[in-house]
């Protein structure tokens, strides 16, 4: 995880946990480890293997769960981006790919970071459940930056199909990203953004 200051280091206490004003560079390969150290509000840049799955693709994923099936990729230390990117244009790795209104899977979130999801990313506030789910399983939500989609794209290397192509923009994709710029929002200690004064 490679730290960098970014202007002055502004610190803003918070329960038993501190809101801090960084701008922390960190692979999903090491997101188990970093989140138990991010804090809320601290600025992220993610780089590595992400899955968009929303609502549809979660409804299916619990189906699989339900009937022992293999799922389409591998929940322990996983990131989930909450989004369903618009159709690729031609000679780009993806159209416009903004975050969806994270709430809408708040039914679904508590069984998966229970089953291993690490890290999730999407837009607007959670559950009490979902934030007693991160606080129990020593995760984190971090926030998108809503109505960016194109600029969210940029940071997109590479697309995969892995699930539910019937679904269309709902499938679940495998994205490449790097220096995807992201707001710890929900840290592991229930630090929250929303709760900030």
């Amino acid at each position: 995880m490679d730290e960098n200051v970014v202007g002055n280091c502004k610190t803003v206490p918070y329960s038993d946990c501190e809101v801090s004003m960084q701008r922390i560079r960190i692979h999903t390969s090491e997101i188990a480890e970093a989140a138990k150290t991010l804090r809320a509000g601290d600025k992220i840049l993610l780089s590595g293997t992400v899955y968009t799955a929303r609502d549809a693709a979660h409804k299916r994923i619990f189906a699989m769960l339900d009937n022992g099936e293999k799922l389409p990729f591998v929940l322990k230390n996983a990131t989930v981006y909450y989004a369903g990117p618009t159709p690729t244009p031609p000679n780009l790795p993806i159209g416009a790919c903004g975050p969806t209104t994270s709430s809408r899977m708040d039914v679904f979130a508590p069984r998966l970071l229970d089953l291993g999801l690490k890290c999730m990313i999407g837009k607007g506030g959670r559950s009490p459940e979902v934030v007693d789910a991160i606080k129990r399983n020593s995760a984190v939500y971090l926030c998108a930056i809503g109505g960016a989609g194109a600029l969210a794209a940029k940071c997109v290397r590479s697309l995969k199909i892995l699930a539910f192509p019937d679904l269309g923009c709902e499938s679940v994709k495998e994205l490449q990203i790097e220096d995807f710029p992201l707001f710890t929002t929900i840290d592991c200690c229930g630090g929250s953004l929303f709760e900030v004064e």
